[in-house]
C-alpha cells in the first residue's frame, strides 16, 4: 500500500481489455470499504508496452491486475514474486509497496481453491482438467493442494500434453494426459475443471453421467456454457468463471489497499449486475 497523501490508483492491464469486469469488481470494493480517494481503470497494453507504463508510475499507485499477455511479460519488471506466482511463472497482481518495490503474486490459485472451497469442496480423490493453457497450470497448482490422487488432463496436442505433465512434475502433481477426442471420460472424474474457450466442451454435453460431481467452468461470459447448463440441470454443482474472478479479486483488493477483508458479497453483486447488463 502506498502511503502518498490524496489519490491512491489501481488498474487492470492487458490486450483485449474493454470486456474486463476487474474496474466493476475493484469499485464496488472501495465503494463498500469506504475508499472515497482511492479509483481503479483499465488500460490496453500489449507486451511490448508494458515496461514503458511502469516505468511511468508515481508514487499515488498501489497496485495492477493483470490479464493476457501480460503475466508472464510482467516478470523480469518485478523486484519480487511470491512462491505461488513463481510455481507456475504468472504473475496477475503487482503491489507497489511504500519504499517502490515491485511485488508480483499470483491471486488465480488461491482464488480457485477458495471458489471450490465456498461450494464444500475442500478435497478430492482424484480430478479432470479439460485444456492445457496458462489457466490450465493454475488449476493444477490449486489441485496440488486439494487432490489426493491422479489429475487427468485431456488435450489437442503432444505437445500440450508435454507441457502439462511438465507442470505437473514441478507442482507434485500426478497428470495423466489422456487425447481431447477421449474427453467425456473426464465428466465421471469428481471434479472437472474446464479451462477451455467459448464452445470448446459444447460437444460433450450428450456425454454427461446421471448425477455429475462438480464442475468448475472457468468461463464467465457467455454463461452459463453448455456444459455448465447441462451440468447444473443434472443437480451437479457448478462454479463458474465469475465464481473465479471475485475471489481472485478479494484477495487483490486486500493486498493493495491493506485492508480486510474485501466485501465479497458487495463485489459478487456487482459483478452479476455488470454480466446482466451486457
Amino acid at each position: 500500500m502506498v502511503s502518498t497523501d490524496g489519490h491512491h490508483r489501481a488498474a487492470v492491464l492487458g490486450s483485449p481489455i474493454a470486456h474486463s469486469l476487474s474496474p466493476v469488481l475493484h469499485r464496488a470494493a472501495y465503494a463498500a470499504l469506504g475508499l472515497d480517494d482511492w479509483s481503479y481503470d483499465r488500460y490496453e497494453i500489449d507486451e511490448a508496452a508494458l515496461p514503458g507504463f511502469i516505468e511511468g508510475l508515481d508514487g499515488s499507485w498501489a497496485g495492477l491486475s493483470l490479464t493476457m499477455p501480460l503475466k508472464r511479460a510482467v516478470i523480469p519488471l518485478l523486484d519480487e514474486i511470491s512462491g505461488t506466482a513463481a510455481s507456475v511463472e504468472a504473475v496477475n497482481t503487482v503491489v507497489l509497496t511504500e519504499d517502490g518495490r515491485r511485488a508480483g503474486d499470483n491471486t488465480d490459485i488461491p482464488g480457485m481453491i477458495a471458489a471450490l472451497r465456498e461450494r464444500g469442496v475442500d478435497k478430492t480423490e482424484s480430478a479432470a482438467v479439460l485444456g492445457a493453457g496458462a489457466t490450465a497450470s493454475s488449476a493444477l497448482a490449486a489441485l496440488s493442494e486439494i487432490c489426493a490422487g491422479p489429475v487427468t488432463a485431456y488435450v489437442r496436442s503432444r505437445e500440450r500434453g508435454d507441457e502439462m505433465r511438465g507442470w505437473g512434475e514441478r507442482l507434485g502433481v500426478d497428470v495423466r494426459i489422456a487425447d481431447w477426442a477421449e474427453a467425456e471420460q473426464a465428466l465421471r472424474a469428481p471434479l472437472v475443471i474446464a479451462t477451455t474457450p467459448a464452445g470448446a466442451t459444447d460437444a460433450l454435453t450428450g456425454a454427461l453421467p446421471k448425477a455429475p460431481g462438480t464442475l468448475f467452468d472457468v468461463l464467465y461470459e457467455p454463461w452459463p456454457t453448455g456444459l455448465a447448463a447441462a451440468w447444473a440441470a443434472r443437480n451437479g454443482a457448478v462454479i463458474g468463471g465469475l465464481d473465479l474472478l471475485v475471489h481472485q479479486a478479494v484477495l487483490q483488493v486486500e493486498q493493495m489497499t491493506g485492508r480486510t477483508p474485501a466485501p465479497l458479497a458487495a463485489m459478487r453483486q456487482a459483478g452479476e449486475q455488470a454480466l446482466a447488463a451486457r
